[in-house]
């Protein structure tokens, strides 16, 4: 089938659309409904189990001696290969284990864990037993991981003794025992796989050897499931420093993305798929973890860094001795290896032939990172684009389908199932090359998410801006031969190297820093990130020295290292309207270079010059 019949298709018999896209997968209840008669549900009549659909009957095809997933971690030394037959094993057992710590069907189970093997099996043994796990991002501080704990009230955690970022070690178990001692809600079992990096005290009642528990534990069965019950909850960030807890239901996220890894990355059963992300991410989920296993891939898990793991070459060299077929990663990755091997020397050698197309996503994926790369490889560069919410790609070449990649700068064409529109402020299509609102018609296809955990108000948020649509939060462009541009966010979250972070966030930990009177925090432009935090601040000290430190060092210990800002400078005045907001668009083109347009509102607008010449001060030094 051609992308313009899929399309097509997709958009004007949707149920016969996804109710064919649904053969993929084994169903214990096969469903004859597609679109439910709410307007938003998929398959309500269907059961079926995903982590069956990911490992058990591949097994039961007769391919369970062939590479499902493949553990590369060379910040340890350690390769190590699963087949189908051993990660079935490997599941069951987990499965077994949560079981036996008294986990029942429905019970949250948050993972915060580094990027080994024992993180996948944990998910998919939730998905065999109807758990629905909640994966934290092992890089966020004790302060996130509490208030994902407080939101989801866990019945079990998972963690791990430590994560290892380069040559150094980061114990986990202090940050969960800080979380825990920080939480309103119980949790009744912290399992923790000892790594030999770095051995756990076991300190509290909760706390049991996940490798103990593990020996005793008997495999586990699939439990069939019914098509809305929840796989997983996945936080991002919200404006007022809450995160949003992003639900995803079982059936339709499982025949998404089997439809999506041969339509959208032209992947067969068989072959070697690589998304070098992290499972703390929806990329991770969506394509380390279920995507590839549900089509029969073999994936590839990775615990390093494109550049220093230990060189720039990791990236090619794992391609080659795999045999990767398509390889995902964010543009901040591919920036990071041009800057270390800029003639692409480490790429060449490591002969990376196999590889058919790379695809890009997660940040803006800026034409000369795109152009470099795709010279050096000589394949195709695709970027892509999508959301948490989303859950799948909704932008996008679809390569299996046959389309040839968008032009250099615009992020794709809309996936079947997903009817893009730009609007104006006032919800009315505005013409092609124009900047609008990116949004898409109801209803959304089957993967993306129905509701936000116990946060309906904040659900239907998406929908009120625009009758009839879902809001993506983008600007976007639809160029006059049909592929859209993503321009950049319409709210206050940046996006640090594929990290979305919500400024308004930061703003509360710089704010409760004693040497801080008020502050603003907006996106700057990073030639490796994307955009990277950049703090103005009025000092109550004067002493710029001692509040730069304790900015950085609050933002590093209550979000996360990767929310430390670039720069924090002092100013003598915020500029603001006369109503008292800040004028954050006008500190955003003082950063970034762009044209310093002064509203009619503005309170003083000798605070705007004085601005200009205290950031250029603060960059000479």
């Amino acid at each position: 089938m051609s992308y313009k019949n899929a399309y097509q298709q997709s958009i004007q018999d949707p149920d016969g659309f996804w109710l064919d896209a649904a053969r993929a997968l084994d169903w214990d209840k096969a469903p004859r409904q597609g679109l439910g008669a709410d307007g938003s549900s998929w398959f309500a009549d269907g059961a079926l189990n995903l982590c069956h659909n990911a490992i058990d009957r591949h097994v039961a095809a007769g391919r369970g001696d062939e590479a499902a997933l493949i553990y590369e971690s060379p910040v340890t030394g350690t390769s190590r290969t699963y087949t189908f037959a051993e990660l079935q094993r490997e599941v069951a057992k987990t499965a077994g284990m949560l079981a036996e710590q008294g986990a029942a069907l429905g019970d949250r189970v948050i993972i915060y864990m580094p990027m080994i093997p024992q993180a996948v099996f944990g998910m998919l043994a939730c998905a065999r037993l109807g758990l629905v796990h909640s994966v934290v991002f092992g890089g966020f501080s004790a302060t996130e991981l509490a208030k994902r704990i407080d939101d989801c009230e866990p019945a079990i955690v998972l963690t791990a003794s430590c994560g290892i970022e380069g040559k150094k070690v980061i114990p986990y178990k202090p940050i969960v025992d800080h979380a825990l001692s920080q939480a309103k809600a119980h949790v009744s079992v912290v399992l923790v796989w000892q790594r030999e990096q770095c051995l756990a005290e076991l300190s509290s009642s909760a706390d049991k050897e996940w490798q103990s528990a593990l020996a005793g534990a008997d495999a586990a069965d699939c439990v069939p499931l019914p098509a809305d019950h929840p796989l997983y909850i996945l936080y991002t960030s919200g404006t007022t420093g809450k995160p949003k807890g992003v639900v995803r239901e079982t059936a339709g996220y499982g025949v998404a993305l089997a439809w999506s890894m041969p339509n959208i990355y032209g992947v067969d059963p068989g072959e070697t798929y690589w998304a070098a992300s992290d499972i703390g991410w929806v990329v991770g989920h969506s394509y380390i973890v279920y995507g590839p296993l549900l089509n029969g891939n073999a994936t590839v898990l990775f615990e390093g860094k494109p550049v220093g793991s230990p060189d720039a070459g990791i990236f090619w060299q794992l391609v080659a001795k795999h045999n990767v077929s398509i390889l995902f990663t964010a543009p901040t990755a591919i920036r990071a290896i041009r800057g270390a091997d800029p003639d692409g020397e480490l790429l060449a050698a490591a002969k990376p032939d196999s590889l058919r197309a790379l695809f890009l996503a997660g940040e803006r994926a800026d034409p000369d990172t795109v152009e470099w790369i795709g010279e050096q490889l000589g394949k195709p560069v695709i970027d892509h684009w999508w959301q948490t919410e989303l859950g799948w790609p909704a932008l996008a070449t679809c390569i299996g389908l046959g389309c040839d990649p968008a032009p250099i700068g615009a992020a794709g064409y809309p996936v079947p199932g997903f009817s893009f529109h730009v609007l104006d402020e006032n919800g009315v299509a505005v013409v092609p090359d124009v900047t609008g609102n990116l949004a898409i018609a109801e209803p959304l296809p089957p993967g993306s998410f129905r509701s936000l955990w116990q946060n309906e108000d904040g659900f239907r948020g998406y929908f009120t801006a625009f009758d009839g649509y879902y809001a993506t939060g983008d600007a976007g462009v639809m160029g006059a031969d049909g592929p859209y541009r993503v321009m950049g966010r319409t709210d206050d979250i940046i996006n640090v190297a594929g990290h979305r972070l919500s400024t308004g966030q930061i703003e509360e930990v710089v704010s409760a820093c004693s040497n801080v009177v008020e502050c603003a925090v907006i996106g700057g432009a990073d030639e490796l990130k994307g955009e990277v935090p950049i703090v103005f601040y009025i000092s109550s000290t004067g002493d710029e020295g001692k509040g730069a430190s304790e900015v950085v060092r609050a933002v590093r210990e209550k979000i996360s290292p990767i929310a430390a800002p670039r720069d924090v400078v002092a100013l003598d005045a915020l500029p603001k309207t006369r109503s008292g907001k800040i004028l954050r668009n006008l500190l955003r083109a003082i950063v970034n270079g762009g044209e310093i347009v002064i509203p009619q509102t503005i309170e003083n607008p000798d605070v705007v010059d004085a601005t200009i010449e205290q950031y250029r001060h603060f960059e000479r030094h």
